[in-house]
């Protein structure tokens, strides 16, 4: 499979959520869903030679690399990084609008310099053989989005970029903080719509306040060619990912989260001979089994004992023995 066909539906980068342990838990959900890295800056490879932050498992592909930066031939360095790491995909942030990302002339401010954005486009795509992609936002401030997102898909595009993710919302860079502007500039999907009508040859997904995969699916049959989903993935992984590749990839089974969780146990076990700690993991699994009876008492149990000396996968298995099993769920009706 290609990874624009595993594009269909992605999960979005994350700063402090999708490091490799919560990737490496997504793709036992998952195995055709692509799974994104935390955003790296390019200084942070390139300057500081912060190489540790490329980690990630074999087992996490397709995976793809979000990378932030403004300067062309640094991000091109870094992309090289990437793609000598592993990664099967380069992605350019240029939606994030948090204080720390705008004050390195990075993120969701780029918007507004579109010529900018191709040259670091167009450096990456020079350097490296994997596809390079954008994260956008359909625009800032006062910006009519309606005039700025053709004219900035367009640079992407002639630049060689070959898909674009389009978050459906302004970001706000003076005003709004990072959590509200993922909530409170209204959400377009109308207008990222358009824009796969003015681009029909660019793979166009889109993102943005996506809560389900019925969501998901009603997107594809729309016309777009993928769906990106951040928070309700994290939080409720199981309700995401689970039924993924049956239902939008048309191959493989649905999966359960409890097999999941027996599979995070050796891997559990290896980070903590490797010096790690059980929290480290522990925290991306809280919400595996949102909904579900017991679910209280696992989130109980992992939250409060995670951080003890000593704890380590029979502390996940004494949570998991909490979790009601379906059959014995009583049925509605």
């Amino acid at each position: 499979m290609q990874i624009n066909q595993h594009a269909k539906l992605s999960i979005a980068p994350m700063m402090d959520w999708t490091d490799r342990h919560c990737r490496y838990l997504h793709r036992l959900l998952s195995t055709h869903a692509l799974l994104y890295s935390e955003m790296v800056t390019s200084a942070a490879l390139v300057r500081g030679q912060a190489v540790h932050l490329l980690e990630h498992s074999a087992a996490e592909h397709p995976v793809a690399l979000q990378l932030g930066g403004s300067d062309p031939r640094e991000l091109a360095q870094a992309a090289v990084m990437g793609a000598q790491a592993g990664y099967d995909e380069i992605n350019l942030n240029v939606g994030c609008p948090s204080d720390r990302v705008q004050s390195g002339c990075f993120g969701a401010v780029l918007m507004e310099q579109p010529a900018l954005v191709a040259e670091c486009v167009a450096a990456m795509r020079a350097a490296v053989t994997i596809p390079v992609t954008v994260k956008c936002r359909i625009g800032v401030d006062d910006q009519d989005p309606h005039e700025v997102l053709p004219e900035f898909l367009a640079r992407v595009v002639g630049a060689g970029g070959e898909r674009v993710s389009i978050h459906a919302r302004k970001a706000w860079l003076k005003g709004l903080s990072p959590k509200e502007n993922r909530d409170i500039p209204p959400l377009d999907y109308d207008l990222v719509m358009q824009m796969k009508g003015l681009f029909p040859n660019l793979h166009i997904t889109i993102n943005g306040g996506i809560t389900s995969l019925d969501q998901a699916v009603a997107f594809l049959d729309a016309g777009l060619d993928g769906v990106m989903i951040g928070r309700t993935a994290y939080h409720d992984p199981a309700q995401i990912l689970c039924a993924a590749d049956p239902l939008i990839y048309g191959r493989g089974q649905t999966t359960h989260p409890e097999d999941a969780v027996l599979q995070m146990l050796p891997y559990i076990d290896a980070h903590l001979t490797g010096g790690g700690k059980l929290g480290q993991i522990s925290r991306h699994m809280l919400g595996l089994f949102t909904g579900r009876p017991g679910a209280r008492a696992w989130r109980r149990i992992l939250s409060e004992g995670a951080h003890r000396p000593g704890a380590g996968p029979e502390l996940v298995q004494e949570a998991l023995a909490q979790i009601v099993p379906l059959d014995q769920i009583p049925q509605a009706g």
